[in-house]
């Protein structure tokens, strides 16, 4: 990344290294902001063989643990094995276009609620809160949604 990137997410990688560490583990920044599109791809090919949420640990572990560039085949391919894929077919699939039109039209239906950065986190699909963001803004939106749909609290 650029020096003048690299200084405005410093902040933000800071915060995160720090709370990696309060929950005992390491956190790598990598030194180049990859193009995830291919990995998100390749995620909907894992969620399609009902293995979406191991795949989705390993490829965040290939990024954030060992600074791997996840637009990468080879870094794909082997989070693909870790979690019991057939790395051959995803690499097929996604490769082939299978996934392109899904990924398009959740990146454009995000887009139409206001989504702006990364992370991002979508509730009931109209409330979001993009960015790091204090535990406190996540109990507001569940409250919030919580007396939308008459939920009493169990406080």
């Amino acid at each position: 990344m650029p020096a003048h990137v690299r200084a405005h997410f410093g902040g933000a990688s800071e915060y995160l290294r720090q709370q990696a560490q309060e929950a005992g583990m390491e956190m790598v920044v990598p030194e180049v902001i990859p193009n995830s599109r291919r990995a998100l791809e390749a995620a909907e090919y894992a969620r399609e063989q009902g293995k979406h949420p191991a795949f989705h640990k390993a490829v965040f572990h290939k990024l954030y643990a060992e600074g791997q560039d996840i637009a990468r085949w080879e870094v794909l391919r082997d989070a693909a094995e870790m979690v019991g894929l057939d790395s051959n077919e995803m690499q097929r699939k996604t490769g082939s276009g299978a996934y392109t039109a899904f990924v398009d039209a959740q990146k454009a239906r995000l887009i139409s609620l206001g989504a702006t950065g990364v992370p991002l986190f979508v509730f009931d699909d109209k409330y979001v809160i993009i960015g790091l963001r204090p535990y406190e803004a996540f109990q507001e939106v569940m409250a919030h949604l919580s007396k939308e749909k008459g939920v009493r609290s169990k406080e």
